[in-house]
């Protein structure tokens, strides 16, 4: 049974393993109804800026958005994670999240991983490292689970565009709350939102504070 749910459990990465000022750019893509579209925009200013980013694209996404996904993949400066098949929270006891249910039980979170991990081992020619679930929700046995199947489960410590809500001053005021080690949650797939805007307002502050960025797999090794 599970001793706890949230957005950090046990296993869970939302910093990186370092003091110095380094933070790790996280764009969710996650597909579904209303939900597969493709910033752009977001993304041909990390290219401007050479800023790396990891980017967790979910199985309904890369169904609709295939040679994007082909094109982002070949691009040193991203690497593509897991953000699951059907984009569930992932609970071994049906926990719901937003009001969206998990996944009811530890068949359906290996089913939830799998899935995904099986179709971008197939386009990448390699298994993703990292996992994140949606909602970024998750129980302790689940993060178990990720493990187990090889990935990492990853949250965040900094929310950048609350779900593509945000406008482009709201996401400059999150991205102030960049530390040392930082994880940092954003979607690449709502161009209409402002989370490119704000990312092009917020990067350069970080840059001129002396602040690099980093894929996850640049920083954690294991």
């Amino acid at each position: 049974m599970p001793t706890s749910w949230g957005l950090e459990v046990a296993g869970s990465l939302s910093r990186l393993p370092t003091t110095a000022k380094v933070a790790a750019l996280t764009f969710d893509a996650c597909g579904g109804k209303g939900g597969s579209e493709y910033d752009r925009e977001l993304i041909d200013f990390l290219r401007e800026r050479s800023v790396p980013a990891t980017l967790f694209v979910n199985s309904r996404w890369v169904d609709e958005n295939l040679p994007t996904l082909r094109q982002l993949a070949a691009d040193p400066l991203f690497e593509i994670a897991n953000h699951g098949t059907r984009h569930l929270p992932l609970s071994v006891s049906g926990r719901a999240a937003y009001g969206i249910p998990g996944t009811r039980d530890a068949g359906e979170v290996y089913d939830e991983i799998s899935g995904n991990r099986a179709k971008l081992t197939e386009l990448l020619g390699r298994p993703p490292r990292f996992f994140r679930s949606g909602t970024a929700y998750c129980d302790d046995v689940a993060a178990r689970i990720v493990t187990d199947l090889g990935e990492r489960f990853a949250s965040f410590h900094v929310n950048a565009d609350g779900g593509a809500t945000f406008t482009p001053e709201q996401v400059r005021k999150a991205m102030r709350g960049v530390r040392p080690g930082s994880v940092v949650i954003g979607h690449l797939n709502h161009p209409r939102g402002g989370t490119a805007a704000g990312i092009r307002l917020a990067v350069p502050e970080l840059l001129q504070q002396g602040y690099t960025f980093v894929r996850l797999s640049d920083a954690v090794k294991s």
